[in-house]
């Protein structure tokens, strides 16, 4: 076997971290698909009992069914959602602040479970930035930081953004919150290696210190 040549083992690496990461956020992935499907299973629970009556409601029935079209809609959303993390398009972009809100709701419990609190002071920001940039080194410094930390703790993620460039800033602040011992992460840790390979490959800039983060995205047109 012949050595891989420096792009080649670049592209590895890169793709080595992205595999970590989404190792990381399957649990998110996974309570988020579960929240979109639990209610359609629920809804049709109840429509089967209110059949078997003698003389079944159909105008509560008629309700029944459109409740689980709107919920089936709502789980193929996310059902392709997840599709875009494990195959994304290289030409999708995302607000500033739709980022923030994506990354919180994905790991928010996972993180608290940790004995990390997790909140955004990211206000509107609609400019757009490379979707997989930000969805890969946003979530992957998050639990990079916390995988290098002590809980309980606060992190704080804040943003700002002008017509060229968009930086979010993730702060790690040590609190006195009553949480149990964390347990050691999900898979494995992240490494900051594996966060820098997949920053120059989305040509992110990374500023860090040991209590905080800053990205710098390029905004797209």
């Amino acid at each position: 076997m012949t050595a891989s040549s420096p792009p080649e083992a670049r592209l590895l690496r890169v793709e080595s971290a992205r595999y970590a990461l989404l190792r990381r956020l399957a649990a998110g992935m996974r309570h988020q698909l579960v929240m979109h499907l639990q209610p359609i299973g629920m809804v049709t629970e109840v429509m089967a009992r209110r059949l078997r009556q003698p003389e079944p409601d159909l105008a509560q029935l008629h309700d029944g069914v459109h409740k689980v079209n709107t919920y089936s809609r709502a789980a193929v959303d996310a059902c392709l959602d997840v599709i875009t993390w494990l195959a994304p398009d290289p030409a999708a972009t995302l607000s500033v602040d739709a980022a923030a809100k994506e990354c919180l709701e994905l790991l928010r419990s996972n993180l608290s479970f940790r004995g990390f609190a997790l909140r955004s002071e990211v206000q509107a920001l609609p400019q757009p930035v490379g979707r997989t940039a930000v969805r890969m080194l946003l979530a992957g410094s998050l639990l990079a930081l916390t995988d290098a930390a002590k809980a309980p703790a606060d992190l704080v993620l804040s943003a700002t953004a002008d017509e060229y460039a968009a930086r979010l800033t993730i702060e790690l602040r040590p609190s006195q919150a009553d949480v149990p011992p964390a347990g050691d992460p999900p898979y494995r840790a992240l490494r900051w290696e594996e966060i820098d390979a997949m920053a120059d490959a989305e040509d992110v800039r990374i500023e860090r210190t040991p209590t905080s983060v800053t990205l710098t995205f390029n905004v797209l047109e």
